[in-house]
């Protein structure tokens, strides 16, 4: 693996991205709209859900219309399926832990049996934790799991529209399906990426920090990586992404932020973040930061930007430490076919 120099290199690489700007602005649209709606009805809080469901448009391929429409619909059920696992299970501690690793465990097991490209089951696993953290409790969680499913619905008819469009991300040759070359490896891949994420919640919660939301998450993220070498990098970019996102969140929220104009916000941060993602992940996270603080407080709390404030870079650099470290056991040759060979004995011994 390249030394620590070469990765700081990678905090100023700008890469080349063949993702047409127009994606960017859908997903925008998508997110932008149902935020609008909510800050003209004076609930943006809840709009805000409506807008997380529509990032499900994120998951567009250049398939074929009918298996492009397929895959978004069965995205938009997993959204909404992690979603109500987290908020059903937010009554204490212990079931919102084994939600989440029911949630990260189910969510990286499908996505990478059927190959999703990214974000792969990062915005599963957001909605899971957010769900969490909803101060509402299960009593509303037909009306919020409805919401995220709206959100979803309107993202899907925007994807429509949008595939329907002349030179709108032409369709390519389906990709062959995929195929399971060892089972038990993707299985405890999965696994090692819940446990990990599961266990940085409950260390955030032990911890009794301010935002345990930010560790899952930043876990999460790092974790996405698709070689060690890639979860190197996407520590050093959280973490330095990171710090100068918190410095924008303190300046864009001590304006005289309205409802209207956190709609508009969540509309332009989203899309420079997925305008940049694909080229530098450390600037796009600088974008994430407030995005994902929006998100996730605005849903949990009245809007006091005082509140947002409370963001900590401690939280961040402990979940991308906890995501470096599964990383390592993931993508460690001997460390995981060790353990593969364990499950299979067991599996075998088992039957």
């Amino acid at each position: 693996m390249p030394g620590f120099p070469s990765q700081l290199q990678t905090l100023i690489q700008i890469k080349t991205a063949n993702r047409p700007w127009h994606i960017p602005f859908m997903v925008a649209l998508g997110a932008g709209v149902p935020a609008l709606v909510g800050a003209l009805l004076g609930r943006v809080d809840l709009a805000i859900l409506a807008a997380m469901g529509a990032m499900v448009f994120l998951y567009i391929q250049p398939l074929p219309l009918l298996q492009r429409m397929r895959r978004l619909f069965w995205c938009s059920l997993g959204l909404v399926a992690c979603f109500a696992l987290g908020l059903g299970a937010s009554f204490s501690v212990y079931t919102a832990t084994a939600a989440l690793f029911v949630a990260v465990f189910g969510a990286t097991l499908i996505t990478r049996f059927y190959a999703v490209a990214p974000p792969g089951s990062f915005f599963f696993i957001l909605v899971a934790v957010i769900g969490i953290i909803q101060p509402s409790g299960v009593a509303q969680l037909p009306l919020r799991a409805g919401l995220v499913a709206a959100g979803a619905g309107f993202s899907c008819f925007l994807a429509l529209f949008y595939s329907l469009l002349p030179r709108a991300y032409p369709p390519q040759e389906a990709p062959a399906a995929a195929t399971v070359v060892r089972p038990f490896a993707l299985i405890l891949e999965a696994g090692v990426i819940a446990f990990f994420v599961a266990t940085s919640y409950v260390i955030a919660i032990a911890l009794s920090l301010d935002n345990p939301y930010w560790v899952p998450i930043s876990c999460a993220a790092v974790m996405q990586g698709a070689s060690f070498r890639m979860v190197v990098q996407r520590k050093l970019h959280r973490v330095f992404g990171t710090a100068l996102g918190l410095v924008l969140a303190a300046l864009l929220f001590t304006l005289p932020l309205n409802p209207v104009a956190i709609a508009l916000l969540i509309m332009l941060l989203t899309f420079v973040v997925e305008f940049l993602v694909m080229r530098n992940y450390g600037l796009a996270v600088i974008f994430i930061t407030p995005l994902t603080v929006l998100f996730a407080e605005a849903t949990a709390v009245n809007w006091v930007p005082e509140v947002l404030l409370r963001a900590r870079l401690l939280d961040i650099v402990l979940g991308s430490l906890l995501g470096l470290i599964g990383g390592w056991v993931v993508y460690h040759p001997t460390a995981f076919e060790r353990m593969e060979r364990w499950l299979m004995r067991l599996c075998r011994c088992s039957s």
